[in-house]
Protein backbone atom coordinates (compact mmCIF):
# COMPACT_ATOMS: atom_id res chain seq x y z
CA UNK A 1 0.00 0.00 0.00
CA UNK A 2 1.51 3.33 -1.11
CA UNK A 3 0.07 5.54 1.61
CA UNK A 4 1.27 9.16 1.61
CA UNK A 5 1.62 10.30 5.21
CA UNK A 6 2.83 13.55 6.70
CA UNK A 7 3.78 14.77 10.15
CA UNK A 8 2.63 18.24 11.12
CA UNK A 9 4.05 20.10 14.12
CA UNK A 10 2.57 23.26 15.62
CA UNK A 11 5.08 25.09 17.82
CA UNK A 12 3.31 27.50 20.15
CA UNK A 13 4.37 29.49 23.17
CA UNK A 14 2.34 27.21 25.47
CA UNK A 15 2.15 23.79 23.77
CA UNK A 16 3.73 21.81 20.97
CA UNK A 17 1.22 19.72 19.04
CA UNK A 18 1.94 17.02 16.53
CA UNK A 19 -0.26 15.03 14.15
CA UNK A 20 0.19 12.22 11.69
CA UNK A 21 -2.19 12.63 8.74
CA UNK A 22 -2.81 11.11 5.33
CA UNK A 23 -3.59 13.06 2.16
CA UNK A 24 -7.32 12.69 2.81
CA UNK A 25 -6.91 14.68 6.02
CA UNK A 26 -7.51 11.79 8.40
CA UNK A 27 -5.72 12.29 11.71
CA UNK A 28 -4.08 8.97 12.44
CA UNK A 29 -2.17 9.95 15.59
CA UNK A 30 -1.79 12.96 17.90
CA UNK A 31 0.84 14.10 20.38
CA UNK A 32 1.04 17.15 22.63
CA UNK A 33 3.50 18.45 25.20
CA UNK A 34 4.30 21.69 27.01
CA UNK A 35 6.60 24.12 25.23
CA UNK A 36 8.35 25.15 28.46
CA UNK A 37 9.60 28.39 26.96
CA UNK A 38 11.86 30.12 29.48
CA UNK A 39 12.54 26.91 31.39
CA UNK A 40 15.85 26.14 33.07
CA UNK A 41 17.12 24.33 29.99
CA UNK A 42 17.68 26.65 27.05
CA UNK A 43 15.35 26.01 24.14
CA UNK A 44 13.94 22.81 25.61
CA UNK A 45 11.16 23.03 23.02
CA UNK A 46 13.58 22.05 20.25
CA UNK A 47 14.20 18.68 21.88
CA UNK A 48 10.47 18.30 22.52
CA UNK A 49 9.79 18.63 18.78
CA UNK A 50 12.29 15.83 18.14
CA UNK A 51 10.53 13.57 20.65
CA UNK A 52 7.11 14.22 19.13
CA UNK A 53 8.37 13.43 15.62
CA UNK A 54 9.94 10.19 16.82
CA UNK A 55 6.80 9.15 18.72
CA UNK A 56 4.63 9.71 15.67
CA UNK A 57 7.00 7.74 13.45
CA UNK A 58 6.96 4.81 15.86
CA UNK A 59 3.18 4.54 15.69
CA UNK A 60 2.95 3.80 11.99
CA UNK A 61 4.41 1.10 9.76
CA UNK A 62 4.59 3.27 6.64
CA UNK A 63 7.33 5.68 5.66
CA UNK A 64 6.68 9.35 6.37
CA UNK A 65 6.46 11.30 3.12
CA UNK A 66 6.72 14.86 4.43
CA UNK A 67 7.18 16.91 7.60
CA UNK A 68 5.85 20.42 8.14
CA UNK A 69 6.18 22.77 11.09
CA UNK A 70 4.07 25.82 11.88
CA UNK A 71 5.22 28.56 14.23
CA UNK A 72 4.53 32.22 14.94
CA UNK A 73 6.51 34.65 12.84
CA UNK A 74 7.43 35.17 9.20
CA UNK A 75 9.12 32.33 7.30
CA UNK A 76 11.90 32.94 4.82
CA UNK A 77 11.31 32.52 1.09
CA UNK A 78 12.66 28.97 1.10
CA UNK A 79 10.34 28.02 3.96
CA UNK A 80 13.13 26.30 5.85
CA UNK A 81 13.08 28.58 8.91
CA UNK A 82 11.24 31.40 10.66
CA UNK A 83 13.13 34.53 9.65
CA UNK A 84 11.42 37.07 11.93
CA UNK A 85 9.83 36.46 15.33
CA UNK A 86 10.89 39.12 17.85
CA UNK A 87 10.09 38.71 21.53
CA UNK A 88 8.92 35.09 21.67
CA UNK A 89 10.52 31.64 21.45
CA UNK A 90 14.08 32.89 21.69
CA UNK A 91 16.30 30.92 19.32
CA UNK A 92 13.55 30.30 16.77
CA UNK A 93 14.67 32.93 14.28
CA UNK A 94 16.80 31.42 11.48
CA UNK A 95 16.85 28.03 13.19
CA UNK A 96 17.12 25.37 10.46
CA UNK A 97 14.81 22.52 11.42
CA UNK A 98 15.91 20.33 8.51
CA UNK A 99 19.48 20.35 9.83
CA UNK A 100 18.27 19.69 13.36
CA UNK A 101 15.96 16.77 12.48
CA UNK A 102 18.20 15.48 9.68
CA UNK A 103 15.40 15.43 7.11
CA UNK A 104 13.52 18.02 5.10
CA UNK A 105 11.07 20.14 7.09
CA UNK A 106 8.92 22.87 5.52
CA UNK A 107 8.15 25.85 7.75
CA UNK A 108 4.98 27.95 7.65
CA UNK A 109 3.40 30.70 9.74
CA UNK A 110 0.93 29.24 12.25
CA UNK A 111 -2.10 31.27 11.14
CA UNK A 112 -1.42 30.41 7.49
CA UNK A 113 -1.20 26.77 8.53
CA UNK A 114 -4.58 26.97 10.25
CA UNK A 115 -6.04 28.44 7.06
CA UNK A 116 -4.68 25.55 4.97
CA UNK A 117 -6.16 23.00 7.36
CA UNK A 118 -9.58 24.63 7.07
CA UNK A 119 -9.35 25.17 3.30
CA UNK A 120 -8.42 21.57 2.50
CA UNK A 121 -10.26 19.56 5.12
CA UNK A 122 -12.31 21.87 7.36
CA UNK A 123 -14.91 24.63 7.25
CA UNK A 124 -13.57 26.10 4.01
CA UNK A 125 -13.40 22.89 1.97
CA UNK A 126 -14.72 23.53 -1.53
CA UNK A 127 -14.14 27.30 -1.40
CA UNK A 128 -11.36 29.02 -3.35
CA UNK A 129 -11.33 32.51 -1.81
CA UNK A 130 -11.09 32.50 1.98
CA UNK A 131 -9.82 34.72 4.75
CA UNK A 132 -9.12 33.28 8.19
CA UNK A 133 -8.58 35.10 11.46
CA UNK A 134 -7.25 33.40 14.58
CA UNK A 135 -8.60 35.27 17.59
CA UNK A 136 -6.32 34.49 20.51
CA UNK A 137 -3.61 36.22 22.52
CA UNK A 138 -3.00 38.16 19.33
CA UNK A 139 -4.92 38.21 16.06
CA UNK A 140 -3.38 36.17 13.25
CA UNK A 141 -4.64 35.71 9.74
CA UNK A 142 -4.34 33.98 6.41
CA UNK A 143 -5.55 34.61 2.86
CA UNK A 144 -6.49 32.06 0.18
CA UNK A 145 -6.91 33.46 -3.35
CA UNK A 146 -8.12 31.25 -6.20
CA UNK A 147 -7.30 28.18 -4.13
CA UNK A 148 -3.72 29.21 -3.32
CA UNK A 149 -2.22 30.54 -0.11
CA UNK A 150 -1.32 34.19 -0.61
CA UNK A 151 1.81 35.19 1.31
CA UNK A 152 2.81 38.32 -0.57
CA UNK A 153 6.14 40.11 -0.68
CA UNK A 154 8.41 38.81 2.08
CA UNK A 155 5.78 36.25 3.17
CA UNK A 156 4.16 39.02 5.27
CA UNK A 157 0.57 38.81 3.97
CA UNK A 158 -2.16 37.77 6.37
CA UNK A 159 -1.24 39.91 9.36
CA UNK A 160 -4.83 41.08 9.51
CA UNK A 161 -4.73 41.76 13.24
CA UNK A 162 -2.57 44.77 12.45
CA UNK A 163 -5.13 46.74 10.48
CA UNK A 164 -5.90 50.02 12.25
CA UNK A 165 -9.19 50.62 14.01
CA UNK A 166 -8.21 53.96 15.57
CA UNK A 167 -5.50 56.04 13.90
CA UNK A 168 -5.45 58.50 16.82
CA UNK A 169 -4.76 55.88 19.46
CA UNK A 170 -1.42 56.58 21.16
CA UNK A 171 -0.70 52.89 21.73
CA UNK A 172 1.22 51.13 18.97
CA UNK A 173 1.13 47.35 18.52
CA UNK A 174 4.15 45.14 17.89
CA UNK A 175 4.27 46.19 14.22
CA UNK A 176 4.06 49.88 15.08
CA UNK A 177 0.42 50.29 14.06
CA UNK A 178 -1.73 52.57 16.23
CA UNK A 179 -5.07 51.31 17.48
CA UNK A 180 -4.82 47.90 15.79
CA UNK A 181 -7.54 45.25 15.71
CA UNK A 182 -5.20 43.00 17.69
CA UNK A 183 -4.86 45.50 20.52
CA UNK A 184 -8.60 46.26 20.38
CA UNK A 185 -9.81 42.69 20.88
CA UNK A 186 -6.83 40.38 21.54
CA UNK A 187 -6.51 38.47 24.80
CA UNK A 188 -3.13 40.11 25.47
CA UNK A 189 -4.77 43.48 26.18
CA UNK A 190 -7.87 42.36 28.06
CA UNK A 191 -6.55 43.24 31.53
CA UNK A 192 -5.67 46.76 30.38
CA UNK A 193 -8.97 47.22 28.55
CA UNK A 194 -10.97 46.05 31.57
CA UNK A 195 -9.14 48.21 34.13
CA UNK A 196 -7.67 45.06 35.64
CA UNK A 197 -11.00 43.40 36.33
CA UNK A 198 -10.77 40.55 33.85
CA UNK A 199 -7.53 38.60 33.33
CA UNK A 200 -8.69 36.84 30.16
CA UNK A 201 -11.30 36.92 27.42
CA UNK A 202 -12.79 33.76 28.95
CA UNK A 203 -13.49 35.48 32.27
CA UNK A 204 -14.86 38.51 30.43
CA UNK A 205 -17.32 36.38 28.46
CA UNK A 206 -18.41 34.53 31.60
CA UNK A 207 -19.19 37.85 33.29
CA UNK A 208 -20.99 39.09 30.16
CA UNK A 209 -23.21 36.00 30.16
CA UNK A 210 -24.12 36.77 33.77
CA UNK A 211 -25.18 40.30 32.86
CA UNK A 212 -22.23 42.21 34.32
CA UNK A 213 -22.49 45.81 33.06
CA UNK A 214 -18.80 46.48 32.45
CA UNK A 215 -18.30 43.07 30.86
CA UNK A 216 -21.29 43.65 28.59
CA UNK A 217 -19.90 46.98 27.43
CA UNK A 218 -16.38 45.63 26.85
CA UNK A 219 -17.46 42.45 25.08
CA UNK A 220 -19.95 44.09 22.73
CA UNK A 221 -17.43 46.83 22.00
CA UNK A 222 -14.86 44.16 21.05
CA UNK A 223 -17.36 42.29 18.86
CA UNK A 224 -18.38 45.55 17.17
CA UNK A 225 -14.74 46.29 16.36
CA UNK A 226 -14.31 42.76 15.05
CA UNK A 227 -17.31 43.28 12.75
CA UNK A 228 -15.82 46.53 11.45
CA UNK A 229 -12.52 44.75 10.84
CA UNK A 230 -14.21 41.87 9.01
CA UNK A 231 -16.24 44.29 6.92
CA UNK A 232 -13.07 46.17 6.00
CA UNK A 233 -11.39 42.90 4.98
CA UNK A 234 -14.45 41.94 2.93
CA UNK A 235 -14.30 45.27 1.12
CA UNK A 236 -10.60 44.79 0.32
CA UNK A 237 -10.54 41.10 -0.62
CA UNK A 238 -14.16 40.05 -1.23
CA UNK A 239 -13.75 36.47 0.03
CA UNK A 240 -16.48 33.87 -0.20
CA UNK A 241 -15.96 33.02 3.44
CA UNK A 242 -14.25 34.34 6.55
CA UNK A 243 -13.31 31.61 9.03
CA UNK A 244 -12.80 32.47 12.68
CA UNK A 245 -10.62 30.34 14.97
CA UNK A 246 -8.80 30.74 18.26
CA UNK A 247 -9.89 31.08 21.86
CA UNK A 248 -12.39 33.86 21.27
CA UNK A 249 -14.68 31.60 19.21
CA UNK A 250 -15.21 29.37 22.25
CA UNK A 251 -17.77 32.00 23.27
CA UNK A 252 -19.99 30.44 20.55
CA UNK A 253 -23.35 32.24 20.34
CA UNK A 254 -22.16 34.93 22.74
CA UNK A 255 -19.85 35.87 19.88
CA UNK A 256 -21.79 34.89 16.79
CA UNK A 257 -25.15 36.49 17.60
CA UNK A 258 -23.88 40.03 18.23
CA UNK A 259 -21.31 39.62 15.43
CA UNK A 260 -24.11 38.78 13.00
CA UNK A 261 -26.06 41.86 14.13
CA UNK A 262 -23.04 44.14 13.72
CA UNK A 263 -22.18 42.63 10.32
CA UNK A 264 -25.74 43.44 9.22
CA UNK A 265 -24.97 47.03 10.14
CA UNK A 266 -21.50 47.44 8.63
CA UNK A 267 -20.98 44.98 5.75
CA UNK A 268 -21.40 46.35 2.24
CA UNK A 269 -23.64 43.93 0.34
CA UNK A 270 -24.11 45.10 -3.26
CA UNK A 271 -26.51 42.90 -5.17
CA UNK A 272 -27.24 40.98 -1.98
CA UNK A 273 -23.69 39.59 -1.72
CA UNK A 274 -22.97 38.54 1.86
CA UNK A 275 -19.77 37.07 3.21
CA UNK A 276 -20.25 33.78 5.02
CA UNK A 277 -18.77 33.83 8.53
CA UNK A 278 -17.84 30.36 9.76
CA UNK A 279 -16.31 28.89 12.89
CA UNK A 280 -13.16 26.83 12.28
CA UNK A 281 -13.70 23.08 12.24
CA UNK A 282 -10.26 22.46 13.68
CA UNK A 283 -9.26 24.27 16.83
CA UNK A 284 -6.32 23.09 18.92
CA UNK A 285 -4.68 21.02 16.16
CA UNK A 286 -5.35 23.30 13.16
CA UNK A 287 -1.77 24.56 12.98
CA UNK A 288 -0.33 21.06 13.03
CA UNK A 289 -2.74 19.78 10.38
CA UNK A 290 -2.04 22.80 8.20
CA UNK A 291 1.72 22.30 8.54
CA UNK A 292 1.25 18.74 7.26
CA UNK A 293 -0.86 20.05 4.36
CA UNK A 294 1.87 22.55 3.48
CA UNK A 295 4.52 19.83 3.49
CA UNK A 296 2.38 17.55 1.31
CA UNK A 297 1.80 20.41 -1.13
CA UNK A 298 5.54 20.95 -1.35
CA UNK A 299 5.89 17.28 -2.33
CA UNK A 300 3.17 17.84 -4.97
CA UNK A 301 0.99 15.25 -3.25
CA UNK A 302 -1.77 17.82 -2.70
CA UNK A 303 -2.72 20.34 -5.40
Amino acid sequence: MDEKLAIGIDLGATNIKGVLVNRQGDILQKEICATNEGGKQDYIWKEAVTKIVEKLKQKIAYKITAIGLSAPGIPNEAHNCIAYMPGRLQGLENFLWSDFLQEEVKIINDANAALLAEAYFGAGKGHRNIVMLTLGTGIGGGILINGSLYQGFGQMAGHLGHITMDAYNQDQDITGMPGSLEDAIGNATIAKRSYGRFPSTKTLVEAYQKGDTLATYLWLDAVRKLAIGLSSIANALSPEMIILGGGMVKAKQALMQPLTDFMDLYEWRPGGKQTEIAIAHYQDFAGAIGAAVFALKHQLILK
